[in-house]
C-alpha cells in the first residue's frame, strides 16, 4: 500500500517479517540546531515501522546522510560487521558508516535532530532534500544533490547488472 506515492511497505523478510520500500523526494528545512521537521506521510510511516527510532550515519561514497529504520540499520550493521576487518578498504568503512552511526528518534513534535558531525560531513544547510533509496533515506543539501544530479559524467566500468536492467 502507498502513502502519497513516496513509500511502499512491501512483504518481504527481514527481523520483523517486512521490508520497507522508500522512494520519492521531500524538501526540508534544517534550522540552526540541526533540527528539520519530517514530512507527516513520513514520520506516521516511520513511526509503524520503527516506533520513530532511527539511526542516521554517513554514506561512505557521498558527502550525505544515510536514515535508517532501527530495523533496517540493524541488518546493515550485521552485513558490515561480518566483513573482513584486517582489508584496510573494509576497516575505513566500518570506521565511517559504523563510527558515525547515531541512535535517533523522532520527537513529539515530528522533529529529528542532526549532530553536528553529521551535518557537517553532509554539508548540510538550511534547505536540504529526503531522498528515499529503498530500505532508507539519504539526506543531502539542496545544492550538492542539484550539483551531484546534474553531473552527467559518464562511467566506462558500467556493472555487468546495471548493463542488464530494463527499465
Amino acid at each position: 500500500m502507498c502513502i502519497s506515492g513516496e513509500m511502499c511497505h512491501l512483504v518481504s523478510f527481514n527481523g520483523l517479517g517486512k521490508v520497507q520500500n522508500f522512494r520519492g523526494a521531500s524538501s526540508l528545512t534544517i534550522d540552526a540546531k540541526g533540527r528539520t521537521i519530517l514530512p507527516a506521510r513520513i514520520r506516521e510511516r516511520l513511526s509503524e515501522i520503527c516506533d520513530g527510532q532511527l539511526v542516521v550515519t554517513i554514506a561512505a561514497d557521498q558527502d550525505c546522510l544515510m536514515l535508517y529504520p532501527l530495523n533496517e540499520w540493524e541488518i546493515v550493521e550485521q552485513k558490515i560487521n561480518e566483513l573482513p576487518s584486517y582489508n584496510k578498504l573494509v576497516k575505513r568503512l566500518q570506521r565511517r558508516v559504523v563510527g558515525y552511526a547515531t541512535d535517533m528518534e523522532i520527537d513529539a513534535t515530528g522533529r529529528l535532530s542532526l549532530t553536528q558531525p553529521l551535518r557537517q560531513h553532509a554539508q548540510l544547510g538550511k534547505k536540504a532534500l529526503l531522498i528515499g533509496q529503498g530500505n532508507k533515506y539519504e539526506l543531502w543539501d539542496e545544492q550538492l544533490w542539484e550539483a551531484w544530479s546534474k553531473d552527467d559524467t559518464e562511467e566506462d566500468d558500467v556493472p555487468e547488472a546495471l548493463a542488464e536492467l530494463r527499465l
